[in-house]
This record gives C-alpha cells, sequence and structure tokens, in this order.
C-alpha cells in the first residue's frame, strides 16, 4: 500500500494521533526529502512492534543510544515502502529470520522528538514515526546488532512496557500499543 494512502485511510485512536497524523501527511506532501535523513525538519522511521504467535509477548531491544529496551525499527534513508523498512529493520535488529506483518496496514503512528544525536558521523532530528505490527517466532535464536543495541529479549507485554526507562515513550506509546493489540482480541492460540 502507498504510504500517503495508508496515512490517510488510516483511523487514529486518539488526539495525538489524530494531530501527529495530519502533519506527517503535510511534511510527505510538502518537503521532498521527507524521507531522507538529511531533511532537518524531520525524517520518516519505521517501527515494528514484534509480538510472538500468541499475542502475549513482545519482542524488544536493549538500544545503545537511548540506553532503555525499545521497540525495533529505523531510517527510511529514501525508501517509500515503511512496511519493508519496519520488517528489514526488524530482521536486522534481532537476528529473526522468519518475521511477517500481521498486516500490512499502519498500526500506530507518532511524531517521536528524539533527542539530537549523531549517528555514522550526522546529526539526526526528530522522526516521524509510522509502527506496523509484527509478528515473530518466539523459538528462534535472537542476535543483538552491536552498533544499535546490546541485547534482544522477549517480554510478557506490561512488562514490554515496564522494561524502558523513557517514560514518556512507556506511557505514550508502548502502553497505547498494548492497548491496541488487546482491542483486536488477537490473544488465542493460532
Amino acid at each position: 500500500m502507498e504510504i500517503l494512502r495508508a496515512l490517510e485511510a488510516y483511523a487514529p485512536c486518539n488526539e495525538q494521533e489524530e494531530r501527529d497524523r495530519r502533519e506527517i501527511l503535510r511534511a510527505v506532501n510538502e518537503h521532498e526529502d521527507i524521507f531522507l535523513r538529511s531533511c532537518m525538519l524531520a525524517h520518516m522511521t519505521a517501527s515494528a512492534w514484534i509480538v510472538n504467535a500468541r499475542r502475549d509477548r513482545v519482542l524488544m531491544a536493549w538500544h545503545n543510544i537511548y540506553r532503555s529496551w525499545s521497540w525495533l525499527g529505523g531510517h527510511a534513508d529514501g525508501e517509500r515502502d515503511l512496511l519493508s523498512v519496519a520488517l528489514r529493520e526488524a530482521r536486522e535488529e534481532s537476528g529473526l529470520s522468519r518475521v511477517r506483518a500481521v498486516d500490512e496496514n499502519i498500526f500506530s503512528l507518532e511524531i517521536l522528538t528524539v533527542d539530537g544525536h549523531e549517528k555514522r558521523g550526522a546529526y539526526v532530528p526528530s522522526h516521524l514515526n509510522v509502527t506496523y505490527l509484527l509478528e515473530g517466532d518466539e523459538r528462534e535464536a535472537l542476535a543483538a546488532k552491536p552498533d544499535e543495541n546490546s541485547g534482544v529479549r522477549w517480554f510478557p507485554l506490561d512488562e514490554a512496557a515496564a522494561a524502558s526507562s523513557e517514560p514518556w515513550m512507556r506511557a505514550r506509546v508502548y502502553e497505547k500499543l498494548n492497548r491496541k493489540l488487546r482491542a483486536r482480541g488477537v490473544f488465542e492460540n493460532p
């Protein structure tokens, strides 16, 4: 699904998502370079809320920059297929080879005003983030990606949110993702 149509079709779950959706749509329409890190306003990223088949555990990585357990994901770097970005980053950052989209729709979105930092020698501004719900096989071996994280592990849903040391991410993003997951009623064995 083309990202502009996906953003237009997305049904926000709260005021934060509605406002952020409007701003992300505006940025995509007005900034030719929004999918590149060189866009200093902000740039597009894709994240993954990776659950197991029973939907009772979430995969998180210890993020080296933020020094916190966090979701997996990364920068679009010119790619406009953000689901592909989320899948690629999930595989690269976790070592999982069997990871798939639960569906192709956007699961969540948010503007992340990340702390300014450098990556690969360049300043990194805020992120316009699209999140996808992915499924991974928790029996598969995990592997950290040392340049980005120093650990990857499965957490029960509520422990996943609580494991984050970033209060805003914990309360406004991870707990929201868990509420949305529970609202889907997907806690049945496949």
